[in-house]
């Protein structure tokens, strides 16, 4: 991998990069699909995600990040808007508890707080997913480093003997993984 600094993600979608796009459709798809399912669109959630993305594409240029969750407020904003759009144009509510209408049922979309356990769990699926996108930048060895003392938490001296590594070079494997996550994803994660 190189050590130089190159563009996050979000500024290599915005020039238009078609391979960063995928990367970040990857990162969000199952999450804006997971909301569209919770706001009510059923078996139209897919088509709802398709919608999302469309209009992430055209309004990326106007995103501003505007504190710790801003790009995922952002889309979870932008889902809200085309859940609405497509209850309007089938002239429908969702399917709901209680006759609740469809904006009640959009509007009641989770907005975990910072630090709530759907907050946590909305995050760590998309470091998961992130860590996914940058794995095969590394060498097996650097990401097993990594992973086994960042991840799973063990000793730096115990995953250095078992790599053949110096713990200093465990420390630095699990830095410079942790550097290229934030470099490529921070931004649209935390």
């Amino acid at each position: 991998m190189s050590d130089e600094t190159s563009p996050s993600l979000l500024d290599r979608v915005r020039a238009d990069d078609g391979a960063a796009w995928r990367r970040l459709v990857a990162l969000y798809h199952p999450l804006v699909l997971a909301w569209c399912r919770q706001g009510g669109a059923g078996a139209d959630a897919e088509d709802v995600a398709q919608e999302v993305f469309l209009a992430i594409a055209r309004g990326l240029d106007g995103f501003q990040r505007a504190g710790p969750g801003g790009f995922r407020a952002w889309a979870r904003g932008v889902t809200r808007h085309k859940l609405l759009d497509h209850f309007r144009r089938r002239g429908r509510s969702p399917v709901a508890a209680g006759g609740t209408t469809a904006a009640l049922a959009v509007q009641g979309l989770p907005d975990p707080g910072p630090g709530s356990l759907d907050d946590a769990t909305e995050t760590g699926g998309l470091y998961r997913r992130a860590l996914d996108l940058i794995r095969s930048s590394f060498e097996e060895k650097t990401w097993q480093a990594f992973w086994q003392a960042g991840v799973e938490g063990r000793d730096t001296a115990a995953v250095a003997a078992a790599l053949g590594m110096s713990p200093t070079a465990v420390r630095i494997a699990k830095s410079r993984v942790l550097a290229r996550l934030r470099q490529e994803a921070g931004a649209l994660i935390d």
